[in-house]
């Protein structure tokens, strides 16, 4: 009854907050923020590290989101997952089954299969460090200075993999003060998280300075597993970072970090979308018919509930400032992850298609970057990078308790890339940026994939699906010039030329028994980008609009699907298959806008649209194009934030938001919906159009608390954001976004 109670005292707040309206998207923070500042008058441009050179967000020719921390704060923001509804063309979620391994696509281009040996279509940065996997880089957002999210292909200045774009995560810098935070936060579905951080000089010394920053994050689930009684899609993580700098002379510095995840969450639950014909059939595993369960997150999984990832970094950066006109720097990083899970495709007892899988992976990369900027007409970055990583892992599979299958090995990538980035101020008003990088990686793949006779996988039957040890070479060149012209102090327009890519590899699920080119290499896929734009800052600062619209080739598209085979026996069979599927055309528009209406009250937010089609796409020998949609490629979705804040005097400051989000119909996966051949259908998993309302009241009493109170889903939308469909299996699932949410937290900074 209390907690029904607090349910309704907490909607009613958010629902008088909705009449007060609120709320900042992309980046800027026009309000008061504490009692005493001076009442904004103006937006404040965020200043961004995009082209690897610090720069206002207004004045560069790309198109990027940037969020700072009291943006993050408002928009509560609590992974990177919640950017989804932020950015204009990005699809970001938990993929599948995990809490913490991410799925990322901006402009329709990315990569959802989180096997090694596939690389992810967008990259993720951490302090300059790329994430180069999927497992535990769906990051929880914790003392950050800011998010930047760069759309469209940035090959040029961040290498391989960010095809799609890049996401820039960019924690608190180092400070010579005594400084730091801690907050608590509840909610509902038994939410208890704790924040903290504290840093400053060591013996308030200027020169040695360092920072340490932890999360504990819990969570109840949103469902459970009606057998067993475990809790389903729960949060479990803890998290902490740590930095050292050794300021030596203005001229040198040094900066050692450290960061560790623990995510212990336990799996995710997904809905059965259709009944398993197999759970009818005693040879085949079953126990009789099981009907779809009506709630979305409860399961009734015969598999333990495991879905542990560990994600660890460490870094050294010097940076050298031999002159006014130089800054040289050097990162030197290593990063590693671990992951065990447990995946009931069925989502039943019964053992038709349980598989349990371990992902482990280690990188060093090296990156040597020199900045010219001696305040003239020509400045630039270039920069030498190199990658050493081992992912690899296994993959046990147990299908109808009848077929057991392991599928192990390794891929082992070096890449090296060098990389230039210029700006020419050709007159006052017109710049040209040109940039080129060349990278040569070697991907060296080891792959055994085996039968055995039972569940213990401990005697081989002798069978072998494949068995390889291949290295293949990729090359690339990744050009970019762009040309902007400023119209006014407040108007610059631009045109982009870009190109990015994504190395190609080895399937590691290959069968070379019944599909021989699964043993095949795969390609590198490319996009040629071409993107006019223009950012304005207007009515004296108190409007930022930024517009861009793009037209971009897409190449060798590397997808992963099922694919139905008859075996020896005449019976049906699948192989989890990696192809290039051939070209597609993508267009869009994208427009950002943030407006002070009036000294109290802004209202923010993003517009997309986006026109991706195959022009090519043979399967079978046969171009099924015309048919075959693009995968989290939805044609419209966008934004709408208000925020209204005020001063209230003694009492502090106040500020109230509102945000709705929509994103039309679309493809959450990748299956090939008619058989040329077969003439079978497939229906991929789609989510009809939605749109989600959030709201939130923060009050800050003084400089140092801060009161918080956010709501989520505040409809309680039903929306799928993946599944899997894998006929040969009966397998139809679908895994839905999170329900209704609020929290109140309380925070102390000093």
């Amino acid at each position: 009854m209390k907690r029904k109670q607090l349910s309704l005292a907490i909607h009613g707040v958010l629902a008088v907050s909705m009449l007060a309206i609120a709320m900042p998207a992309f980046a800027q923070d026009a309000g008061a923020s504490a009692q005493g500042e001076k009442k904004a008058t103006t937006l404040e441009a965020v200043k961004v590290t995009a082209r690897k050179r610090e720069e206002t967000l207004q004045d560069v020719p790309v198109a990027v989101t940037a969020f700072t921390a009291d943006a993050l704060d408002k928009l509560d923001v609590e992974d990177l997952s919640d950017l989804d509804a932020q950015v204009p063309n990005l699809t970001i979620y938990a993929a599948r089954g995990s809490s913490s391994t991410l799925t990322a696509y901006i402009r329709g281009v990315g990569q959802s299969d989180p096997l090694w040996g596939v690389d992810p279509g967008v990259g993720i940065y951490m302090d300059d460090v790329y994430i180069a996997r999927p497992q535990g880089a769906l990051l929880d957002v914790f003392d950050v200075d800011r998010i930047e999210v760069l759309r469209g292909p940035q090959g040029t200045l961040y290498g391989k993999n960010t095809i799609g774009g890049a996401i820039k995560y960019i924690s608190k810098g180092l400070r010579p003060d005594f400084n730091g935070y801690g907050s608590v936060t509840v909610g509902n579905y038994g939410q208890r998280d704790f924040k903290a951080a504290v840093g400053g000089g060591f013996g308030g010394s200027e020169f040695l300075r360092g920072r340490i920053s932890v999360a504990d994050l819990h969570r109840d689930g949103f469902g459970e597993n009606l057998v067993t009684g475990a809790q389903v899609s729960d949060k479990k993580i803890r998290a902490f970072r740590a930095n050292l700098g050794a300021y030596v002379t203005d001229a040198v510095d040094l900066q050692f970090a450290l960061d560790h995840v623990d995510d212990s969450s336990g799996v995710r639950g997904a809905q059965m979308l259709a009944a398993n014909p197999f759970n009818s059939l005693p040879a085949y595993g079953g126990t009789g018919a099981k009907p779809p369960l009506a709630d979305r997150y409860d399961v009734r999984n015969g598999m333990p509930n495991v879905n542990d990832t560990t994600l660890s970094g460490a870094s050294a950066t010097v940076n050298l400032r031999p002159n006014e006109d130089w800054t040289f720097k050097y990162v030197l990083a290593k990063r590693e992850s671990d992951t065990e899970t447990n995946i009931d495709f069925d989502t039943t007892q019964d053992k038709i298609a349980d598989v349990k899988a371990f992902y482990s992976d280690q990188q060093v990369s090296h990156e040597l970057q020199a900045n010219y900027d001696a305040g003239g007409r020509a400045r630039g970055v270039m920069g030498i990078y190199m990658f050493d990583g081992e992912a690899g892992g296994q993959v046990l599979n147990n299908f109808y308790n009848l077929l057991f299958g392991d599928t192990h090995g390794v891929v082992y990538t070096e890449s090296f890339a060098a990389y230039a980035d210029w700006t020419f101020d050709v007159s006052d008003k017109f710049r040209v940026d040109a940039g080129l990088r060349w990278t040569s990686e070697d991907k060296h793949a080891i792959v055994r994939n085996i039968s055995y006779t039972d569940a213990t996988f401990t005697r081989p039957t002798g069978a072998v699906a494949a068995s390889f040890d291949k290295t293949i070479n990729f090359k690339n060149l990744s050009p970019k010039i762009s040309l902007d012209y400023q119209v006014t102090p407040d108007i610059m327009v631009y045109g982009l030329a870009s190109r990015g890519f994504k190395s190609g590899g080895f399937n590691i699920r290959a069968n070379a028994t019944a599909v021989p080119r699964t043993a095949d290499p795969f390609q590198d896929e490319q996009v040629d980008s071409y993107e006019v734009g223009s950012k304005m800052g207007l009515f004296d600062q108190r409007l930022f609009l930024n517009l861009s619209a793009f037209h971009n080739k897409y190449k060798d598209i590397q997808l992963s699907i099922f694919t139905e085979y008859t075996t020896a026996q005449n019976t049906k069979a699948f192989i989890g298959d990696f192809t290039n599927a051939g070209e597609g055309t993508v267009n869009g528009f994208e427009a950002e806008y943030q407006w002070l209406a009036t000294d109290h009250f802004t209202v923010s937010g993003n517009l997309a649209w986006l026109d991706a089609k195959f022009d090519t796409y043979m399967f079978k020998n046969v171009n099924i194009a015309d048919q075959q949609p693009f995968t989290n490629a939805p044609d419209f979705s966008g934004a709408l934030n208000m925020e209204y804040h005020t001063d209230l005097g003694a009492a502090g400051s106040l500020s109230a938001r509102v945000g709705y989000s929509y994103q039309s119909e679309v493809t959450a996966t990748t299956e090939i919906l008619r058989d040329p051949v077969t003439g079978v259908l497939t229906q991929p998993i789609t989510q009809d159009g939605y749109g989600l309302v959030g709201a939130g009241v923060i009050w800050k009493p003084n400089a140092a608390w801060t009161v918080s109170l956010q709501g989520s889903n505040l409809a309680d939308k039903a929306y799928k954001t993946t599944g899997y469909v894998i006929p040969a299996l009966g397998v139809r699932t679908g895994f839905y976004g999170p329900p209704r949410q609020y929290s109140l937290s309380v925070r102390y900074d000093f």
